[in-house]
């Protein structure tokens, strides 16, 4: 009877172990598709295929766009909950002059989540 008791306090145990690993193992990372010439931080993207991946639950979190199994930059960003009626990816893009667009933000219709980007985080 203990020999039973043991067996299963050893499996349950290991379980109480594995939970947490299964729990963060979260699918950081998403696929986007640019249009156009965007900036981003000090880095151009140039349009294309890129998978976007973050590090951390946020808010602050690390951002690394891939292309082409090559990390093209990695950057800052404020992970937030996405409130608004996103059902699909979307890309929010701001001109800041006639030959220059940065990447303000990328909302994910699921989950819900977006990524901000601060372009200026000193207020410059």
């Amino acid at each position: 009877m203990k020999t039973k008791y043991l067996q299963y306090l050893a499996v349950l145990s290991t379980l109480v172990l594995l939970f947490p690993v299964g729990a963060s193992a979260r699918n950081n990372a998403h696929s986007v598709q640019l249009f156009d010439v965007v900036q981003i931080g000090s880095t151009q993207l140039k349009p294309g295929n890129y998978k976007v991946e973050w590090q951390g639950t946020g808010p602050a979190v690390q951002v690394s766009f891939h292309q082409n199994g090559k990390t093209v930059v990695t950057v800052p960003a404020t992970l937030k909950a996405n409130d608004d009626q996103v059902t699909q990816d979307a890309i929010m893009i701001e001109a800041t002059s006639a030959d220059r667009s940065e990447l303000k933000e990328i909302d994910f219709g699921r989950p819900k989540e977006a990524l901000v980007f601060d372009q200026n985080p000193d207020g410059k």
